[in-house]
């Protein structure tokens, strides 16, 4: 299957319209003054000589840059305007100047040690961060047609073909991103070279055994390189008072199991932490940094997609079940330990302890999508739907400008959304997704039309089948959906759509009359210990000569659904959670007065919904009694957090 270019797919959506115009309006400005704040844009200066002053951030703190900018290409396709062309202008000269003759481009090595590159792959991200330029620069040039981005993209990866093409299995990168941006930066050039060392990187994974020796060196020269670049920070501020680090507000909480640092520990010394612990072929259990992984398997699936290996699914496909029956939150985060920011055992799923970072949700968006791409099945669309509303959604506050890094299940104190963080990689990361939202609606290939997400829109496409196609959405709140055609003349093609797995009873009408709903959802399979279970999804398919003006109704029955988790699952037991289509629901003490959220045992025969226009922006929420006659309110999950330091629970008595 094909996908659409971003530019195709015009957004006009009841829920998701106004997010949209948030992170055009107010995300992408506040982000770019938090970089400068920060000092992450003076890094450049300082590097390109226009500057005098000392690197602020981690090593990796380019990244976060260049996330920047690919969100702003993205936003800049839809929502155009001068002030944010200049400031991309800006940016991509500032890059010019910073970027070295024969293309390297990585502030800490510039700046603190001259000369130096390569040296700690497995740990300094060098590779990560060129890997966001690239993907920065191709979504500026499909944004604007401008190659100025590119150029310098093209410059910095064929630096890297030189010098990684032909080299050992010891020079790959500590954090999966480089192969993505690669992969992309071929399909828009079709340089071959691109394509090979994407490749290269994959097939090196896991090829230097035994690992611990190499991390360990990496891990001392990068200690020695720090206290370098402390004596360095500390001479500067003896000689510049003035230039006093800027100060960021303190990381949320996160409860953190008395081993955790000790497996983490053992998982980077494996390889399991870096997905370094085997060949990718044989790589069938989700382990390691949960970012990490996802990107891994993002790249995997983008490169059988390019260049077809059958031998790169089983794998693939085995550690996806894998992490739905065992390895994933209810709400569909991953992450389930704090320190390591990874993967657990299976099954281990405690709410209060789940990390669920932000950027996690967002790179298995990225892979359930190649992974529909390649399957046309519908269980990958369904739970990037289940994703991308409640484990990425719940990242980003209402206003547009506050965030959440780590998403527990349950917080008995101590997380609020913060205007930025020290490591900021969500952030930038949600803008640039929500900014391509429209691409991961549709698919093609030559005599099928798929639709994974009921997300309002208009499709245009200049030549082919389908020229117009529009879809209305009531979703998440109502379960009406419109697809209506415009085709030049009558044409034969297979439109598939799907039913969710939430979906209740479904009725399907093709310009007014009924189509049957085969759909089957006794799976005799295990149940995922989530409770969620996305294989319950399915696709229909409806051949035809489509003509001028051909409409297809759907219509979800959309219930409350009491989801059970695996009796094991640890803070679980005997507790359901509440889910009404594709949202999640959380009890907040914010609506709660007075209850303890933590022991009240709800009453599920009293439980129903009701619209509150003053709350939350105007929310269905659900509603109740608990067995002793309090009142309740559940909010939807991605909303919790955006009015004061709270407690929340998504697991509740019954």
């Amino acid at each position: 299957m094909e996908e659409m270019l971003i530019s195709q797919v015009a957004i006009s959506d009841p829920f998701w319209s106004p997010r949209l115009e948030t992170n055009a309006k107010v995300s992408i400005l506040h982000q770019w003054r938090e970089l400068e704040a920060s000092r992450c844009i003076d890094n450049f200066r300082i590097a390109a000589g226009l500057k005098k002053g000392f690197r602020k951030g981690w090593f990796f703190a380019d990244s976060d840059a260049y996330k920047w900018l690919d969100a702003a290409a993205r936003i800049y396709g839809d929502w155009p305007s001068n002030d944010l062309k200049a400031s991309m202008d800006a940016l991509i000269s500032l890059l010019a100047r910073a970027q070295m003759e024969d293309g390297y481009l990585y502030t800490y090595n510039q700046i603190h040690f001259p000369g130096e590159r390569w040296g700690n792959l497995m740990i300094e991200h060098e590779l990560y961060c060129l890997g966001h330029l690239i993907e920065a620069a191709v979504s500026h040039f499909q944004a604007t047609g401008d190659p100025s981005a590119l150029n310098l993209a093209r410059k910095a990866a064929d630096l890297l073909v030189r010098d990684f093409l032909t080299a050992t299995a010891e020079k790959t990168s500590g954090h999966e991103e480089i192969e993505i941006a690669l992969l992309r930066l071929y399909l828009v050039t079709r340089h071959t070279p691109y394509r090979d060392l994407a490749k290269q990187f994959l097939e090196r994974r896991g090829r230097v055994r035994p690992f611990a020796p190499l991390i360990l060196r990496q891990n001392s020269r990068v200690e020695k390189r720090r206290k370098i670049v402390r004596e360095q920070r500390r001479a500067f501020l003896a000689g510049n008072p003035d230039q006093q680090s800027f100060q960021l507000p303190p990381e949320n909480y996160a409860k953190r199991p008395f081993s955790a640092k000790w497996r983490w520990f053992l998982s980077v010394l494996n390889g399991k932490y870096f997905q370094q612990h085997a060949p990718i072929r044989s790589q069938n259990v989700p382990v390691g940094h949960a970012v990490r992984f996802g990107y891994l398997e993002t790249a995997i699936a983008m490169l059988h997609r390019i260049e077809p290996d059958p031998t790169l699914l089983p794998a693939m496909e085995q550690a996806w079940e894998h992490m739905v029956l065992h390895r994933m939150y209810v709400t569909g985060g991953i992450g389930s330990l704090p320190e390591s920011e990874g993967f657990g055992r299976d099954g281990e799923l405690d709410p209060e302890v789940a990390y669920a970072e932000t950027c996690a949700a967002l790179a298995g968006l990225f892979w359930n999508w190649e992974m529909a791409l390649i399957h046309a099945e519908a269980k990958f669309s369904d739970l990037f739907e289940w994703q991308l509303y409640n484990a990425a959604a719940v990242g980003i506050g209402l206003g547009g400008d506050s965030y959440l890094y780590n998403n527990p299940l349950l917080c008995r104190k101590g997380i609020t959304r913060r205007p930025w963080f020290q490591v900021p990689c969500c952030p930038s990361n949600l803008s640039r997704t929500w900014a391509a939202l429209g691409k991961y609606i549709y698919s093609y290939d030559q005599d099928d039309l798929w639709i994974h997400q009921y997300i309002g829109n208009e499709l245009r496409m200049a030549d082919g089948k389908w020229k117009t196609v529009s879809l209305e959405s009531s979703l998440p709140w109502e379960g009406k959906i419109r697809i209506a055609f415009q085709p030049d003349r009558p044409v034969n093609f297979t439109l598939h759509v799907r039913i969710p797995s939430w979906a209740g009873n479904t009725s399907l009408k093709v310009n007014g009359s009924s189509v049957d709903v085969p759909v089957n959802k006794n799976i005799p399979l295990p149940p995922p210990a989530s409770g969620y279970d996305p294989r319950l999804s399915s696709y229909i398919a409806l051949p035809r000569c489509w003509s001028p003006d051909d409409t297809v109704d759907l219509e979800f029955e959309i219930p409350i659904v009491r989801r059970k988790a695996a009796p094991h699952l640890r803070g679980c037991k005997n507790k359901v959670a509440l889910s009404r289509g594709p949202l999640v629901y959380c009890l907040e003490s914010t609506d709660n007065p007075g209850m303890d959220i933590f022991t009240a045992r709800i009453n599920p025969e009293t439980i129903h919904v009701e619209r509150d226009q003053n709350l939350l922006g105007g929310v269905q929420v659900l509603r109740g009694k608990t067995r002793d006659g309090m009142d309740f309110t559940a909010i939807p999950y991605p909303l919790w957090a955006n009015r004061n330091e709270s407690q929340m629970t998504v697991w509740v008595n019954t």
